[in-house]
């Protein structure tokens, strides 16, 4: 066994490096893939919506309260042991998941299949920073960022191919055989680390689990229960605030903790945590809104939305080729600031969105938002490890995700309440303005079918009106995150020293 903290030069470095990358995809990509799927699968096993919103929340909410277990499991049974028994158990429960013939099946397969996958993300991340040198961590953070960015965005398109030409079973069955290839190259190349007796702190797992769990149920389900005017969301807020007092109380008073309390005294860890909520925000709140509006509003077909969807992949693909050499020799401060100028000019040009408009507005935006948002999560992770000592890797990348993961949950509830909210009084606003007597409205509301499709037109551009809005916010939230890039370190910039001449 070997030392997580020594960086290990390995021969095989290249096809643990690939492995790492597709097994950290084929996550990301399940986070996505399944809501393509999800009208298939509500008819296939007879449930009605509400009920179909737990095959997602189950997922969701398992991955998020297991990811912080993931430091604790990796010193106690070896990091090879952990990712390699994820995998196994990752692929079984997809398997399981596709062969589902009940909501009750495919909502535990899917909290099972979360469960498995937690340590997928930070042991992978970890590993790819002990394996690499430090002139190559840059590189090797923009691989694993465009692993974890490609996943979801991939996921629309994907999905939706699968479940026109196939099954939506399919949507899990296509995890086996990148799982055994997974298995396979990692189990006979990775090289296990030393273990050590970590002492396990119950009450600080059970107090932070319960914390997430709560804030995680009661983002998925705010809007659907119309916030805090149901008891749900009330138990829940309640619940989940209690734990979290409960957790840094204890947090802060016992010897040691569940969480290393040595992460957030480097300042680049704590500010990078920070940005990275607000990158998961930007990440994932515009892709639940874009895939609503172009197929609800936009009227576009299931494939046509998923590739218009998919060109921010086109931006990601370019940002993670290049980011890996550029930080070599430009301050990443300034490449984070740079990626959130780019998507601040995207958001812009979304905010021009408009019902009459020609997809290249959609195109462009969407890669131009790919590349800035990409370039600006790559930098952000380079300069999250740069300063933080190797043995709090694993600790630090399981918080990383976990704070991650929290902020793309808070960006779909927080832009899907906006809208809906705001969409519903731009509906009522401009209903005032609809009369008999408004002749440039050019229609007939003398009788039922001219009201219904006045009632039409109006929630229409209603709807326009509600999603430019949420994009202005996103842009507003985007430019006061700027300024926050000067409060981190200038990393270290290392660069490959030449072997002397003999």
């Amino acid at each position: 066994m070997i030392d997580a903290s020594t960086n290990l030069m390995m021969p095989n470095r290249g096809l643990i490096t690939v492995s790492l990358i597709v097994a950290t995809i084929m996550l990301a990509l399940d986070t996505t893939i399944a809501n393509v799927a999800l009208p298939h699968i509500q008819g296939s096993i007879a449930a009605t919506q509400e009920q179909m919103s737990w095959v997602l929340t189950s997922y969701i909410v398992a991955s998020a309260v297991m990811t912080p277990l993931t430091a604790w499991l990796s010193v106690r049974i070896g990091r090879k042991k952990l990712l390699l028994t994820s995998i196994v158990a990752f692929t079984a429960m997809s398997v399981l998941c596709g062969a589902a013939q009940s909501l009750f099946q495919i909502v535990l397969f899917r909290l099972l299949q979360g469960i498995s996958g937690a340590a997928f993300v930070p042991v992978s991340q970890a590993i790819l920073l002990d394996i690499n040198p430090p002139e190559r961590h840059a590189r090797a953070m923009s691989m694993w960022v465009l692993g974890i960015t490609i996943g979801p965005i991939l996921g629309a398109p994907f999905g939706a191919w699968i479940t026109d030409y196939t099954s939506w079973r399919w949507v899990f069955y296509i995890n086996v055989p990148i799982g055994v290839f997974c298995f396979l190259s990692l189990r006979g190349s990775l090289v296990e680390t030393s273990l050590h007796r970590r002492s396990f702190d119950f009450l600080g797992f059970a107090t932070l689990s319960i914390a997430t769990l709560c804030l995680q149920l009661m983002l998925d389900r705010g809007q659907m229960k119309d916030w805090f005017n149901s008891t749900e969301i009330w138990v829940e807020a309640t619940c989940g605030a209690l734990a979290a007092y409960l957790f840094l109380v204890h947090t802060t008073t016992t010897r040691e903790p569940f969480i290393n309390l040595h992460l957030f005294q480097d300042r680049n860890f704590a500010t990078s945590c920070a940005l990275a909520v607000v990158v998961g925000v930007l990440l994932i709140g515009p892709m639940a809104l874009m895939t609503a509006f172009l197929q609800g509003l936009m009227q576009y077909p299931v494939m046509t939305a998923g590739l218009l969807l998919g060109t921010r992949g086109i931006g990601t693909l370019f940002a993670g080729a290049v980011m890996g050499h550029l930080l070599r020799f430009v301050d990443a401060r300034l490449v984070i600031v740079t990626g959130f100028s780019l998507a601040a000019v995207a958001l812009t040009q979304m905010c021009r969105f408009n019902l009459q408009m020609s997809y290249h507005l959609i195109l462009w935006s969407g890669i131009l938002f790919g590349l800035g948002i990409s370039s600006a999560s790559i930098a952000i992770t380079s300069v999250t490890f740069s300063t933080l000592p190797a043995r709090l890797r694993t600790d630090g990348a399981a918080m990383y995700n976990l704070v991650r993961t929290l902020g793309g949950s808070i960006g779909i509830a927080m832009m899907q309440t906006f809208f809906t909210r705001n969409a519903f009084a731009m509906q009522v606003r401009l209903a005032e303005y609809v009369t008999p007597y408004a002749n440039h409205l050019r229609a007939d509301l003398s009788n039922t079918a001219g009201l219904v499709a006045m009632n039409g037109r109006v929630a229409a551009q209603a709807s326009m009106i509600a999603y430019n809005n949420t994009f202005k916010l996103m842009l507003v939230m985007t430019l006061v995150t700027i300024p926050f890039a000067i409060l981190l370190r200038k990393p270290i910039v290392h660069k490959a020293v030449a072997p002397a001449a003999e």
